[in-house]
């Protein structure tokens, strides 16, 4: 019975190796991974706090719902336009013009299934094998794979907290070589919630001028949870409309993260090439989510504000917090919904028999000794951190930085 389970052990091993090399070489999205490890000791009965989705834990608003009701009741089930309902893209123009001043017509604007789906076709459609892409760190967990899945080269830009993580003008002119084809960041920024303010972008903006062959992807889907005041635009300065790629959604904002509606503001030429590519991979995101969509934005910011206000207390509440244990130092985040802190001070250190040697290690430790599940700065291109939500209660948070402090100090 021992040989048999061996052989075919041995035989789905080989069947393992005639996967492509393209997702041998992918790695796991760390922030899934620690949300499924978190789940595994829930369903073993262990009190696990999870602070390590990036997901709002407010309801979608009613009046979002209600559109989605009377979508169904109104008979929407058929497939829908590739870039998107043109009702939707027309509200998505009136959003950007609103909201940020830029100018777009119906053939600018692509509809997706999440605004991560946004990023791959724009990688897919731009990217040629060894093109260079910058990336500030840290950044959002995905960018590096989706750029390595198209061939192209991650050239980081080491930040510190002690510049809020942001990347200076000089920083990327020494970064760009002849090989960069594009530079990709957040704003407001996940994981370190950090805020690129209007003065800071143009200052970028001035060292793109002198390079128009480069490209910029600005990831704006935390756009409204910003707790630093008017939110700013890249492609609204120094000519770099024409060579931006705004990416925006509803999941953060609107607390729709299940819906997986995002979309594009872009140069017509990448917009078409982005349509492309979707209609041969996933063809229109879902009708009856983009039909609440178009309520969604239609609507004033203000209807959203609670949820940022409230996003704003727990960000005091946890700094606060977690201020007081030794070894932790916080930059103050602007916006987005999560703590970003420096950790490096554990390296090294044993604690209750758990060497912790990393930030990966650090993550592993609250999680199996305080139950309390974060994620790596590894992930983010920063190995000294690790990243914390806010995106729960109040009382979570206490309870979790509690056990924190508790098994640390």
């Amino acid at each position: 019975m021992k040989f048999l389970e061996y052989h075919y052990l041995q035989i789905l091993k080989k069947m393992e190796n005639n996967l492509s090399e393209r997702i041998k070489k992918l790695a796991t999205s760390q922030t899934l991974a620690m949300a499924a490890k978190a789940r595994e000791l829930k369903s073993q009965g262990k009190d696990v706090i999870g602070l390590s989705l990036g997901e709002p834990d407010f309801n979608t608003p009613d009046f979002i719902k209600d559109a989605a009701i009377k979508a169904i009741e109104d008979d929407y089930n058929s497939y829908t336009p590739v870039d998107g309902y043109v009702e939707l893209k027309k509200a998505i123009i009136k959003k950007f013009k609103r909201d940020n001043n830029l100018d777009y017509d119906l053939s600018q604007i692509v509809v997706s299934t999440g605004a991560k789906q946004s990023l791959s076709n724009i990688a897919a459609s731009l990217i040629n094998p060894g093109d260079e892409v910058i990336l500030p760190c840290p950044y959002w967990v995905s960018y590096s794979d989706i750029i390595k899945l198209n061939g192209g080269i991650p050239v980081e830009i080491k930040t510190t907290i002690d510049s809020d993580f942001k990347m200076s003008g000089d920083d990327l002119k020494k970064a760009i070589t002849s090989k960069t084809k594009m530079l990709w960041f957040s704003s407001p920024c996940n994981p370190s919630g950090s805020v690129y303010s209007s003065n800071e972008l143009k200052e970028i903006s001035e060292v793109l001028m002198d390079h128009p062959e480069i490209y910029v992807v600005s990831d704006e889907i935390y756009e409204h949870i910003n707790f630093s005041g008017a939110h700013s635009s890249i492609a609204t300065f120094n000519k770099m409309y024409d060579r931006t790629i705004t990416v925006n959604g509803v999941s953060k904002a609107f607390a729709m993260t299940g819906w997986r509606i995002g979309y594009i503001g872009a140069p017509k030429w990448v917009a078409r090439a982005c349509n492309k590519m979707q209609g041969q991979v996933t063809s229109g995101a879902n009708c009856i989510a983009q039909r609440a969509v178009i309520t969604a934005l239609q609507e004033n910011p203000s209807k959203i504000q609670y949820m940022v206000d409230e996003f704003k207390e727990r960000r005091n509440l946890i700094l606060d917090l977690l201020n007081e244990i030794n070894g932790f130092k916080c930059n103050k985040p602007e916006g987005a919904f999560y703590v970003f802190p420096d950790v490096s001070h554990y390296f090294g250190k044993t604690i209750e028999g758990f060497t912790i040697n990393n930030a990966s290690d650090m993550s592993m430790f609250l999680l199996e000794k305080a139950l309390v599940a974060t994620v790596t700065g590894d992930a983010f291109g920063d190995p000294n951190c690790i990243r914390i939500s806010y995106a729960a209660s109040k009382e979570q948070l206490v309870e979790a930085v509690t056990r924190i402090k508790k098994k640390l100090n």
